[in-house]
């Protein structure tokens, strides 16, 4: 959206200009430069409509329950009224911002603090995102970070104006994280914390104690889910100049490297190949690529694209040895290549279990 004024007057309809309001709430967000501060001031002063939807786009922004991408925001809606101690807050900055801006020093130091103690109240994006067996789902947060859930995946959002701090209830996900000094990116799952400030990485949970980690740029930082999220702050900034230097309060795995986490104690990290990258994360593209791995090892992984389980009849089919590529929720694609690469047949039981078995 550009936000620049020139000498002839445009007109906005109210929906346009809320849209604008909220973009720039989220502007404020992360913070302003001084040249968006001036923006700000020049926008303001365009219409007395301005800044009244700035402060009534404020009231709602606590009751969203989805949050797309800065460019596109959709409308907003209100489920419940300001409570009046609010209302008294919103009309209070409201009448302060009117007043600051009849004068010429109104973007003096004076006013981020008030602004930053506004957010601090007002401002936090809490979320639930989910995908259903079988699929995948894309978000991209308020701050341009976007969030990729694998089957059967939930993830709990909560961002403030300090921390960006997530939960991976179930599933897996991969986090494509906004650059944001002031602001840490972490994921809690069980007992243990994944931080960054700006990466990308991806996290498995298999159950309440094991997880695993594949970063594919940048850093993220192991730690306890206890650790101090301010800790945590303080040993990534400073670890940007020396890492050798400090004393880590947990372990730091970097681009093209991959932890696993069983009975939530990290094993060693291991340095992983590109191969095996595009493996493990093949599901991005609704993909399974298996390389030789074991047919009841493959199978624990089809299972999670489909509500249908699999019993293996005959023992020796646990055995065989699989590799191609197969479409992630594609079950009967899977049986038809059993069946004629392996002459394994299959039937099906009321309980949606699939039984394998050597054809006869």
């Amino acid at each position: 959206m550009n936000m620049q004024t020139n000498n002839i007057s445009q007109f906005y309809s109210k929906e346009q200009i809320q849209e604008q309001a909220c973009l720039w709430i989220s502007r404020m967000d992360r913070g302003l430069n001084p040249s968006e501060q001036q923006e700000l001031v020049i926008w303001c002063n365009q219409n007395t409509s301005h800044h009244s939807t700035l402060f009534e786009m404020a009231s709602y922004w606590d009751d969203l329950s989805v949050l797309n991408e800065l460019s596109g925001l959709f409308p907003l809606e209100k489920s419940n009224k300001p409570s009046n101690k609010f209302a008294a807050i919103a009309l209070a900055a409201s009448v302060a911002l009117v007043s600051l801006l009849g004068v010429n020093t109104f973007m003096d130091e004076s006013f981020l603090p008030f602004l930053s103690s506004l957010h601090e109240q007002t401002l936090m994006q809490t979320q639930i995102l989910s995908s259903p067996i079988g699929e995948q789902s894309t978000f991209t947060m308020s701050d341009g970070t976007h969030i990729q859930l694998n089957t059967n995946s939930v993830v709990e959002v909560a961002y403030t104006v300090s921390y960006r701090q997530l939960t991976l209830v179930r599933g897996e996900a991969r986090f494509d994280v906004a650059k944001d000094k002031s602001r840490p990116f972490t994921v809690t799952s069980g007992e243990k914390s994944f931080t960054a400030l700006g990466t990308i990485f991806n996290v498995q949970k298999d159950g309440d104690h094991e997880m695993e980690l594949m970063v594919t740029e940048g850093r993220v930082l192991i730690t306890k889910a206890s650790e101090a999220i301010e800790i945590i702050k303080q040993t990534l900034l400073i670890s940007n100049e020396n890492t050798a230097a400090i004393d880590l309060p947990g372990i730091l795995v970097t681009s093209g490297e991959k932890a696993t986490i069983e009975q939530d104690i990290a094993t060693p990290v291991q340095k992983i190949s590109l191969d095996q990258v595009q493996r493990d994360l093949a599901w991005q593209q609704g993909m399974l690529v298996f390389n030789g791995e074991l047919l009841s090892t493959a199978l624990v992984e089809v299972s999670r694209y489909t509500s249908n389980q699999f019993e293996i009849v005959d023992p020796e089919i646990a055995n065989v040895k699989v590799s191609g590529y197969f479409k992630a929720n594609d079950v009967d694609g899977l049986l038809a290549s059993l069946n004629s690469n392996f002459n394994i047949s299959f039937s099906k039981r009321a309980d949606n279990t699939i039984l394998l078995a050597y054809a006869k």
